[in-house]
């Protein structure tokens, strides 16, 4: 759930900006590391840096933050471009150092038992665009609504609407074979 902090209530002054900054840290903070997690690849100390990173960087804009949006669409659009470069950054440095670096696994995952299925779900997500991913994680794993995500990436509904299509399609190929190992409740007859 987003605690909605307005320019109201955030007050005119440095101090009452600074106070309502550090609740909003404390409020955001486990959800935010948790969506850094999953966009660069669930990589635990790339994502409490990306998140530190973004609020570091939201507190020093603090005085230029106009309300225009809601304090949450502000700071989860610095999280998601902080997440972007990191990973931009780490596919250069993995390029120069040509090593094969095998993708973490979410320890939250409903799928903890299997670590062969995590891999394959995580390695389905990277061939994912950057935009898919983004609007697939936001939306469909932390639980924004399509507006919310729109306004942290900052594109119109129907584009995220087109990313979030795009890449369910996309996860359904790529893990198309499980969906057969399982067995498919519409060929059993079921609903």
């Amino acid at each position: 759930m987003l605690v909605r902090v307005g320019i109201a209530e955030m007050g005119a002054l440095p101090a009452e900006r600074e106070e309502c900054f550090g609740t909003f840290v404390a409020l955001q903070r486990d959800r935010a590391r948790r969506l850094a997690w999953r966009l660069v690849g669930g990589d635990e100390a790339a994502a409490e840096d990306v998140t530190q990173e973004a609020f570091v960087r939201a507190y020093q804009a603090l005085g230029r933050f106009r309300g225009e949006a809601s304090l949450e669409t502000w700071f989860y659009r610095i999280l998601v471009r902080q997440a972007h470069n990191y990973r931009r950054w780490r596919a250069v440095r993995t390029l120069w150092q040509r090593e094969s670096v095998e993708e973490p696994i979410d320890p939250t995952s409903a799928v903890q038992s299997d670590p062969g299925l995590r891999r394959r779900i995580a390695q389905a997500l990277d061939q994912l665009s950057r935009r898919q991913r983004e609007a697939f994680v936001l939306v469909y794993l932390e639980g924004f609504t399509v507006q919310e995500c729109a306004d942290f990436l900052g594109s119109p509904s129907g584009t995220v609407k087109s990313h979030l299509h795009r890449a369910l399609v996309k996860m359904r190929t790529e893990l198309a074979d499980l969906n057969d190992e399982t067995g498919d409740a519409t060929e059993t007859g079921g609903a």
